[in-house]
């Protein structure tokens, strides 16, 4: 039934220190899925939702008929996604951690999404087929270093429709010296040994732990996604800046 429900899709890249990254968190994520969402409402004090859905909100306001979920792990986002598609309207979710997916399938509205298990510079889909796709909280994933951030965001613009939206909700850099050291202090004692102790998974959130300190600014962000062919980026700090949603139109 599984086989039936996702389709595999395996994508071979041509460099080698990319595909030992993608293996190392690709293994750190197929230890969590059990009980990733818990820890995330925990450690965020339950506003990684309201976060969740206002990015929603703010995505399907311009409707269309074809709504993607990148790396979309467990599927909350693509579950909310679904909670506002008509019977038009298709909701796909991809992500590289098969364990990851399996999660996605069991959410309420699991039988009305079509998950892909891909790589995320690979997508398999042709240029123009969304008019929206959406990614939460799994942006700091994708950015080994600029370059690689850029590729996955130009081939998001690809499989965009002209006038289709992307829509990028990620964890931020607070512009008040005090509140950011404050938040890189919560994630340094908190991150890791809350993590580590409700998932077991020591590495998986050593690793968490170590990509929100050193991650773009809001500002940055909305620069990187211009330089990745965006032609209009818009941006919305929450909690004075710890998180961000930006708005990308193609």
């Amino acid at each position: 039934m599984l086989k039936t429900k996702i389709s595999i899709i395996s994508v071979l890249t041509s460099k080698i220190k990319g595909l030992i990254m993608n293996n190392g968190i690709r293994k750190i994520f197929s230890e969590v899925p059990k009980t990733y969402e818990l820890v995330n409402h925990i450690l965020t004090f339950g506003f990684d939702i309201l976060w969740r859905k206002k990015a929603v909100k703010i995505a399907v306001r311009q409707g269309g008929t074809h709504w993607l979920d990148v790396c979309s792990g467990t599927g909350e986002t693509a579950n909310y996604l679904a909670n506002h598609a008509n019977t038009n309207t298709k909701v796909y979710a991809t992500d590289f951690s098969l364990p990851m997916l399996t999660e996605a399938t069991k959410k309420p509205n699991g039988d009305r999404i079509q998950f892909a298990l891909s790589d995320i510079k690979q997508l398999p889909f042709p240029d123009d087929t969304f008019d929206l796709i959406t990614i939460s909280f799994a942006t700091r994933n994708i950015s080994a270093n600029r370059d690689a951030l850029e590729t996955s965001f130009r081939e998001f613009h690809r499989i965009l429709k002209p006038g289709g939206q992307f829509i990028n909700l990620e964890t931020g850099q607070p512009q008040s010296v005090i509140i950011r050291r404050l938040f890189h202090l919560f994630v340094k004692i908190f991150v890791k040994p809350i993590g580590s102790l409700i998932s077991g998974s020591s590495a998986g959130y050593t690793y968490l732990s170590q990509t929100i300190p050193r991650f773009y600014s809001t500002e940055e962000l909305a620069s990187i996604l211009k330089t990745s062919g965006f032609k209009t980026v818009t941006f919305k700090k929450l909690l004075f800046g710890i998180a961000a949603i930006h708005q990308s139109l193609k």
